[in-house]
This record gives structure tokens, sequence and C-alpha cells, in this order.
């Protein structure tokens, strides 16, 4: 580097790492201080109770049902939305067969993607909304609605799909999938719209299926957007705190009875209901441990050597 460089990158980058630190490190740090202590949150004095806070949180009944509830969004919603925007981006790129023996898209493959990014372009707030509407309880709920008209479902008698602890943890993980799956799928298009077609025009000639030709050739060389999208499904899934607050019952919602509670929302609770800010805050630290944990892990369960073409 020249003389002089350093200096201007050091210029360069100072605002920038001041702004971080101040703004995102430093509130982490306060976050631990405070919860090594019995803070109430609306007083400025308390007591230093050293490990209490966490000590309690294992023996919580609810706050662990939460981390189990999480861990069930961490497994599930990653591998289906993956899936599904793996098999959609595949179909709309090369899972059609042109005229002349070419490799294209299904037919209308440009307006497919409109139409699967379109939820995407929706906030949580709406999306809360709109299946809150699609979730109603009674016949006028639009998946009631079209279960009485199908006759596999009472109208005397409809499902309570938010009020059911057997459904609904997967009536939530259906909102973030449904939500999902377009930004992925164009996530994984503009990867495989990178990919020679003459990779796959050879493939063809060998005689190889669609499905030999996904496994062997799209998801090798996928892999790198694969692993990112399962890091940031991953994130997504250890928080979960404003479908879960604003479409199940109780305050900042994990009902019934708890079935639906995360991590989050147990915190939010804690920490402006019951003002035990410091075991709040506790809960705050074990939600950014895991989540570096499960970033760690996903990371290297995902590693592979990189494949080029």
């Amino acid at each position: 580097m020249r003389k002089g460089q350093h200096r201007f990158v050091a210029g360069f980058l100072f605002f920038p790492v001041a702004l971080y630190l101040i703004f995102v490190i430093w509130p982490y740090i306060q976050t631990f201080g405070y919860s090594l202590t019995d803070w109430k949150g609306q007083s400025q004095s308390f007591d230093f109770v050293g490990l209490d806070n966490y000590t309690a949180l294992f023996e919580d009944d609810i706050f662990m049902g939460a981390i189990w509830h999480n861990i069930l969004f961490l497994v599930f919603i990653p591998v289906i939305t993956i899936l599904l925007a793996l098999f959609f981006a595949f179909m709309l790129n090369a899972g059609g067969r042109g005229r002349s023996g070419g490799v294209s898209g299904v037919a209308g493959s440009k307006y497919y993607r409109v139409v699967y990014f379109f939820p995407q372009v929706l906030s949580l707030a709406i999306l809360a909304v709109l299946f809150g509407a699609v979730y109603r309880s009674d016949g006028g709920g639009m998946l009631n609605g079209v279960l009485i008209k199908l006759g596999l479902v009472d109208s005397q008698n409809p499902v309570e799909w938010l009020n059911e602890p057997d459904f609904v943890l997967w009536a939530l993980m259906a909102v973030v999938v449904w939500h999902g799956v377009g930004f992925y799928l164009v996530l994984f298009s503009a990867a495989m719209q990178s990919i020679p077609r003459d990779i796959y025009e050879a493939a063809l000639i060998d005689g190889a299926s669609r499905a030999q030709s996904f496994f062997r050739i799209t998801l090798p060389l996928l892999w790198d957007s694969v692993q990112t999208a399962w890091v940031y499904l991953g994130i997504a899934a250890m928080d979960m705190f404003i479908l879960v607050s604003t479409m199940t019952a109780g305050d900042y919602g994990g009902g019934p009875d708890h079935h639906s509670e995360v991590m989050s929302t147990v915190m939010m609770r804690n920490f402006l209901l019951y003002g035990r800010s410091g075991y709040a805050c506790a809960m705050g630290v074990v939600m950014l441990a895991l989540t570096l944990i499960v970033s760690v892990v996903m990371l290297r369960a995902t590693r592979r050597e990189r494949i080029e073409f």
C-alpha cells in the first residue's frame, strides 16, 4: 500500500466503525451488564445479582418451551422454504425444453416470477392482518370457508387454527414460508442464470432427466447461495416476534396457553409487562448466543469445496 493510503483508509473507516461501536456493540455490552443485575427498567438503581438471572432462565418452563418452539422453526422453516424456492427456481429457469432442443424455463416463467415474489413486497404487519383473516376461527375465515365448502369441516364446529395447540405452530410456519419463498426463488434464479446453458444442453444430449440435471448440475453450482439462504432463514426462525405477537392470543402473543411462545415474546413480556428488565436482558444475551451458535453451525454444516464451471 502506498504512503498515505493507510491514513486515507483509516479516515474513511473511522466514522462507520465509530457509529457501529456506539449503536450496535455498546448496546450489547450494556445488555450483558444489565443481565447481571435485578434492574426493573423504570428505576436507575439496581443491585448486582451475578448469574442468578441465568440460573432462573433454565428453571423457567415457559422460556425453555419457547426455546423448543424456536428449534422447531429452525428445523422446518429453512428446509421447506429452500426446497420450494429451489424447485420453483429450477422450473422457471431450466424446467422447460425449447423447441430446438435447448434449455429454457416453463412457459410464462417471467410472469410466475412476479407472482412468486409478490408476498415479499408485503410487510410482516400486513401479513399478520392478512393471515389473521385466513385463519379466522369461524366460517368467515378463508381456510375454514374452503374446508366447509369441501365438506371436510363441520360449519358448526370450524377449526380454530391459531387457538389449537396442535396447529398454531404449523400455521405460523406456513406464513413465514409463504412470505419467504419468493425472495429466495429470485436469489436462486439469479444464481442459475449465471450457469452456462451449454452444461444443461450437454446433459440433455447425454440423456439426463430433469431430476438428474437438478441434483448433478444445479444444486452443486448453487451451493453458496443455498448456504447463505440457510443462515438468513435460521436467524429469522430464531426471532418470529412480529408474527407470534400479532397473530396469537395473550399479551405479546404466545397463546394458547404458551403453545406458540418464542424466546422474543417471553423476553418482551418480562421487559415491558412484568418489569423484570434484568431478567429479560439475560434472555436477550441467551438469544444472541444461540443465534451466533446457529449461524456458525449452519456455515460449518453446509461448507463444501467450491465447484466452478
